[in-house]
């Protein structure tokens, strides 16, 4: 493994900073005794009178931390069924993986005996790594690596983590048969260059080198070429939203790429099989999953739900019955034209259209302008799709498609 020119890093066995004094504050009785009132209280905890009545009972330092640990707390729920028990920062629930994405992963590390969970943060993935297994935790944020053990007891896994507050690059990893390392990366970033994290990808990937068995936690923007030869880029969709991608070592890589969509747990890898015809919409559009587009499992798609592209460059496809997949949204299309704007509001109140969602993808359009300018008043939700048909500017009106099995449809997992 490389060993580019040493970082400053926290000394492990420097004083407990003042974050850390803080957060140990809410692991005393005092603490536990509040976030628990709190607990109980529920919603927000921005409630006036319950402040007032709190800073009168217990240190105005702790109630400002216990109350700022319960709005991030009713937060996490989105994230963590266990969220009201667990301690966050922001930035460390920002960045943290959901339970339903570590536990998906967690089959990637089956065998192994001892993993390293490097940039730990604040558990997210050592919760379900440490299941049954030992796991290095590694991190040089003392806070957040105090954190994670916190959250690993609550998860009642704690027993098998050991925690070393240390840069990544200095930890020694000596008999760890598997490793998983979410670098950090700038708040919102969806792409992801080589120099881009911290550590670098290309250090993350010579990790490789010196323990095989290695997944690395990226932005969803990554591309596809970022990654060597062998390796396995996993896009992973929870429900529509694609939320991240795992580049995983030829060791623990089974294909080229892969889309994921949980918490059904699909996944769609390229296959094999002749060119998929273009040609106009039929009766109902498909719109891929972000996690299919990314992986480029399209084509794979098509042919897996007997469909076809309106567009060599577009991602939407066609079929004449009603599929019903986890990779694609689908959409009954009620009307099909090239695309007039003029026309348009004409158009749409002949189909007795009130709302309209508009869904562009490789037509510009000004889509806040368009919505000003249709001035709708009929009974039906639409949604308008801006695309291009074999590269012409087209329109598509369409309605959802109600039931998740009509007569004639198909179901796809």
């Amino acid at each position: 493994m490389p060993r580019p020119t040493p970082k400053p890093t926290p000394d492990p066995t420097a004083e407990p900073n003042d974050a850390v004094a803080r957060f140990a504050a809410l692991l005393a009785p005092a603490g536990q005794e509040l976030l628990g009132r709190l607990r109980e209280a529920g919603g927000s905890a921005t409630d006036l009178r319950l402040g007032t009545e709190l800073r009168a009972a217990y240190p105005v330092d702790l109630v400002v931390d216990a109350l700022a640990q319960h709005e991030l707390r009713l937060r996490a729920r989105a994230k963590f069924s266990r969220a009201m028990d667990m301690f966050f920062t922001r930035a460390g629930l920002e960045q943290a993986s959901a339970e339903v994405i570590a536990g998906h992963r967690l089959a990637r590390y089956s065998g192994a005996g001892l993993v390293a969970d490097l940039c730990c943060g604040i558990g997210g993935d050592l919760t379900a790594l440490a299941a049954g297994r030992r796991v290095l935790a590694v991190d040089r944020d003392p806070l957040h690596l105090r954190m994670a053990v916190a959250n690993a007891g609550v998860y009642g896994v704690a027993a098998g983590v050991t925690a070393i507050a240390a840069d990544v690059r200095e930890a020694s990893l000596r008999g760890a048969d598997a490793a998983f390392i979410d670098p950090a990366r700038r708040a919102g970033q969806r792409r992801l260059r080589a120099g881009d994290s911290e550590p670098p990808l290309d250090w993350c990937i010579a990790l490789a080198d010196t323990v095989e068995r290695t997944g690395i936690k990226a932005a969803p923007g990554l591309p596809r070429d970022a990654v060597p030869q062998g390796w396995e880029l996993e896009f992973i969709a929870v429900g529509r939203e694609l939320k991240e991608a795992v580049a995983w070592s030829p060791a623990l890589a089974t294909a080229a790429s892969r889309a994921t969509i949980l918490p059904g747990g699909h996944t769609l890898t390229p296959g094999t099989g002749g060119p998929v015809p273009v040609r106009e919409p039929g009766g109902f559009l498909l719109d891929p999953s972000p996690a299919v587009t990314r992986a480029g499992v399209v084509e794979d798609l098509a042919r897996l739900a007997g469909a076809w592209k309106i567009d060599e460059q577009i991602a939407f496809l066609s079929a004449d019955t009603a599929v019903h997949t986890p990779f694609a949204r689908t959409l009954q299309v009620i009307d099909s034209a090239p695309w007039h704007q003029r026309s348009l509001p004409a158009r749409l109140r002949a189909l007795d259209v009130g709302a309209v969602d508009i869904r562009r993808r490789g037509l510009a359009g000004d889509v806040a302008e368009l919505h000003r300018q249709l001035r709708l008043s009929g009974s039906r939700r639409v949604t308008l799709v801006m695309t291009r048909v074999r590269d012409r500017p087209w329109g598509l009106v369409c309605v959802d498609v109600p039931a998740p099995r009509v007569p004639g449809s198909r179901a796809l997992e």
